[in-house]
């Protein structure tokens, strides 16, 4: 067997004409369409159009050109199979075999800004996945290439041996029903958003591979990183790594924790991670003060850990940051004086989000997490508290102050593990209980890890009280206000302890669980 002819459409045209030309240098003769068998030509490639194949033109604007039995009996006859090939002879009909095709650009025409239903439809490819399909399923004889990264190893195995191995031939051959799942996914999941169909009978998504990871979680677990084609960029997926090692799973689940929190202020904010809980935020008149917060919250758990700020790392913040081990310091951006102090850190990751402070997550988009044997699929948890029903329930209302540390806790509390507890005074975190199976243990944690701070702190959970024993531990330490969901039968048992102890207490209507 041997390549000796091959069919090449494709939309984008990198690489193309050194890799034909090869082709063309190793016998190989070319079929080829419309705007693609124009550039071959122009490169002074010789190039058989596909009319002179099918014995029809491309009509329909060229929706139809390649959809002919001509061309599909060429690819899917087998070639050890006498009824075949007997069939091909009778009917004077040659095989392919090689396919050369990428597809319409449907992504990056949906992502434009101001794209019509129209456009988009115009750009969903049939002749391509049609041809790229057909070769994949006969890789057995016949060799098909969806990506340019391939056209080196293609060309090299045709100039060597005038045909590639069944190897590379069934490498491809899994790579094409890789691309064209995608490419319908992207498909679908467009067509069901026009319509309304936001959680269909059938869910399907696709990811793009950013990176390979050293390991997962774990050293014994292997991971890679992926990204959502259409994602908003105000992400760790299209971070700019300005310096330091390469990121880890944990770095990348930690770095995404952290880019979370940060995004739900406007003003000057820092926010430290670690295990993907935060263990200090704050926010000031300057980033640098920001900072200082972040620290001071907790200063022995911020060490090792992930920081996130939502305004320029200037150099004053850069030399504080410098004083302790940090993993990863993430910013809309550095200044140049800030990464001269902080590239002097060798393995200290810098990474740059411009976009952070914009949306990331486009409505109707969901946050989907596996389990064994299937995936739970949910809106993702932006509700503000402006949203949410307030009302004040205690007789005595929260003071200006204490509303604004409110506030700033109820932000913070819905990104800590369930059940969650989060204390709160002077614009910073003082206390952070996370993910205890009740939740008077993880008040018990935020207050002691709070220690004197307690006093005068206000509280936030992330759901209601199912008795008064949160509170009781609240008033002991001295917390004045606590904000929280309310919704459990046994509410008045925690509104009249707020009001024994002189608490203010407020209900938003709103549970914040993060498993």
């Amino acid at each position: 067997m041997s390549v000796k002819k091959a069919l090449i459409s494709v939309s984008d045209k990198t690489g193309l004409i050194p890799f034909a030309r090869r082709l063309a240098a190793a016998g190989v003769e070319i079929i080829s369409t419309g705007g693609t068998a124009s550039l071959l030509k122009e490169a002074g490639v010789p190039v058989i159009g596909i009319s002179e194949v099918t014995g029809f033109p491309e009509i329909l604007d060229g929706r139809v050109k390649t959809l002919h039995p001509n061309i599909h009996s060429g690819l899917l006859a087998v070639r050890d199979n006498e009824a075949h090939q007997k069939q091909l002879e009778e009917l004077q009909i040659e095989t392919i075999d090689l396919v050369v095709v990428n597809l319409y650009p449907f992504k990056e025409t949906i992502a434009k800004p101001d794209v019509t239903f129209e456009e988009a439809i115009e750009n969903i490819d049939i002749g391509g996945p049609t041809m790229l399909r057909s070769a994949a399923k006969n890789h057995a004889f016949v060799s098909v290439v969806v990506d340019a990264a391939d056209y080196e190893t293609v060309a090299t195995e045709i100039e060597t041996s005038k045909d590639t191995t069944l190897e590379t031939r069934r490498r491809l051959a899994a790579k094409v029903f890789r691309h064209t799942a995608a490419y319908d996914a992207l498909i679908s999941r467009y067509l069901s958003e026009q319509v309304g169909e936001l959680l269909p009978e059938s869910f399907t998504v696709t990811y793009e591979k950013a990176q390979d990871l050293r390991y997962g979680e774990n050293p014994h677990q292997r991971a890679a990183f992926y990204r959502e084609p259409l994602a908003g960029t105000a992400s760790i997926a299209y971070a700019e790594q300005l310096h330091g090692k390469e990121l880890s799973y944990n770095n990348i689940n930690d770095a995404d924790a952290a880019l979370a929190i940060v995004r739900e202020f406007s003003e000057p904010a820092v926010v430290a991670i670690k295990h993907s809980n935060p263990c200090g935020v704050g926010i000031g008149t300057t980033i640098r003060e920001a900072y200082q917060k972040a620290y001071e919250a907790d200063a022995v758990s911020i060490f090792g850990g992930i920081v996130a700020a939502n305004r320029t790392i200037d150099r004053d913040t850069a030399l504080a940051m410098k004083e302790i081990f940090l993993e990863i310091i993430l910013a809309p951006d550095f200044t140049e004086e800030a990464l001269e102090v902080l590239t002097e850190k060798k393995n200290l990751r810098l990474l740059r989000i411009p976009t952070l402070n914009e949306a990331l997550v486009k409505e109707n988009h969901f946050r989907v997490a596996p389990v064994a044997g299937g995936a739970l699929v949910q809106d993702y948890d932006l509700k503000q508290l402006e949203e949410a029903e307030v009302r004040v329930v205690t007789d005595r209302q929260p003071t200006e102050e204490e509303m604004e540390q409110l506030k700033f806790a109820w932000k913070v509390v819905k990104h800590v593990k369930s059940n969650a507890i989060l204390l709160a005074k002077d614009n910073m975190t003082v206390g952070v209980g996370a993910g205890q199976m009740n939740r008077v243990g993880s008040a018990k944690i935020a207050i002691e890890q709070a220690k004197d701070l307690a006093k005068g702190s206000v509280l936030a959970s992330d759901a209601f009280f199912p008795m008064s024993d949160t509170v009781e531990a609240a008033a002991e330490a001295g917390i004045t206000a606590i904000i929280q969901p309310g919704g459990s039968v046994r509410d008045q048992e925690s509104i009249d302890a707020c009001n024994r102890f002189g608490i203010a207490m407020i209900f938003t209507g709103t549970r914040h669980f993060k498993h």
